[in-house]
C-alpha cells in the first residue's frame, strides 16, 4: 500500500527544483558523485511527471508516450 503524501509540493516548485538539480549535476566532473546527482535529478523529474498525471485537468488530451 502506498503511503500518503503529507505535504505535496506544487508542480512548479518541483519542476524548478528538478531543473536546478540537473544543472548542478551537469556541472560536476564525471564520476560517482555526478552519477548520483543525475539519479536524484531524474527522480525529481519523474515526480513532476507523476504529479501531472495525478492532477490532470478535465478535457486535457491523454498523454502519449
Amino acid at each position: 500500500m502506498a503511503r500518503p503524501i503529507k505535504d505535496p509540493k506544487p508542480r512548479l516548485d518541483l519542476e524548478t527544483e528538478a531543473l536546478a538539480a540537473l544543472q548542478r549535476a551537469r556541472a560536476l566532473a564525471p564520476g560517482p558523485e555526478r552519477t548520483e546527482a543525475m539519479k536524484q535529478a531524474g527522480i525529481l523529474r519523474n515526480a513532476v511527471d507523476m504529479q501531472g498525471l495525478l492532477f490532470a485537468k478535465r478535457g486535457r488530451p491523454q498523454k502519449t508516450t
